[in-house]
């Protein structure tokens, strides 16, 4: 009987939310483009989003010289984003992330982000969980349940992460450069829902004449976004003809009511740490983000960043 109710209460955590619900953001902000529309997003979605937390995530590629650097240089991106957006009021919200990876599968990295989200988790219930948006390395996400395991039925996990479970390999940037904390939320069995990148949300691309036709002139933050955005997957390409993935946003939408994208229940995959899946039918589930409504989407984030 307890196994049935534990069954009953993850499935009823993994159906999208009715009604209005608290969330926070563990972003690497600095690390591409798509930090910053995702963060925007959110805000400009309190109809439905009600934002408790953004915390800053560490990563590690050209844009930084190190995890810690990734992080400190995100913890800074996302105050200017919210002054681009004249929403200094949310600033209490912001918390300094992980300067490392976690190290491995049982020994979580203390951080003021991860200390936070152990703690405000607990205001939360398995019938009225905290949604966990998670657009990045998810040492965070990890180390707090790890820190605080009470919290795993407590919280509802929306993670751009991996890649699809029949491409060619997992070796997707958030998941591959911090493998032991993406084993730590698929294995955990808190509630989980997955946005692959390559093969699913590798299909939600933004053009420059698009961003130029919806965004540019509508104010100081469309302005920014279409400056970095093109700029960016001008250096990336070198092709004229650029088309843009604008991967974070997705996660920020399977919250949101409106036809944005398909999912299904699945047994969580097991992330290897040879950048591979293994699966195993006895493990508990997840839900499995596998298309994106890519135009119903768009026009919903455009119309809501040009307000």
């Amino acid at each position: 009987m307890e196994q049935n109710d534990k069954l009953d209460g993850l499935l009823s955590r993994l159906r999208k939310p009715a009604g209005k619900v608290d969330v926070v953001l563990d972003t690497d902000t600095y690390n591409e483009i798509d930090d910053q529309f995702a963060l925007a997003f959110l805000i400009k979605s309190d109809e439905k989003l009600s934002l408790k937390g953004i915390y800053a995530a560490p990563f590690f590629n050209k844009n930084s010289i190190s995890p810690a650097d990734g992080m400190e240089k995100s913890y800074n991106e996302i105050f200017n984003v919210l002054s681009l957006m004249k929403r200094g009021d949310l600033g209490p919200l912001v918390k300094r992330g992980s300067q490392r990876y976690l190290p491995n599968e049982n020994e979580y990295v203390d951080s003021e982000a991860a200390r936070d989200l152990a703690h405000l988790a607990m205001n939360y219930s398995p019938d009225r969980p905290l949604y966990v948006i998670g657009i990045g390395a998810v040492t965070n996400i990890a180390s707090a349940i790890l820190l605080n395991p009470q919290i795993k039925d407590r919280i509802v996990i929306v993670w751009l992460g991996g890649n699809a479970l029949d491409w060619i390999d997992n070796a997707e940037f958030n998941c591959s450069q911090d493998v032991a904390a993406s084993r730590v939320i698929f294995g955990c069995a808190a509630a989980l829902v997955q946005l692959p990148c390559m093969g699913v949300v590798s299909a939600f691309t933004t053009s420059g004449p698009e961003l130029e036709y919806w965004l540019r002139g509508r104010n100081v933050l469309c302005d920014y976004l279409a400056d970095v955005t093109a700029k960016a997957a001008l250096e990336d390409s070198g092709l004229s003809t650029w088309t843009r993935v604008i991967w974070d946003v997705t996660a920020v939408g399977w919250l949101l009511d409106g036809d944005f994208m398909l999912d299904r229940l699945e047994h969580s995959p097991i992330p290897q740490y040879d950048h591979h899946y293994s699966f195993d039918p006895r493990r508990h589930f997840y839900r499995y983000v596998y298309h994106i409504n890519r135009d119903n989407l768009f026009r919903e984030l455009f119309e809501k960043l040009a307000k």
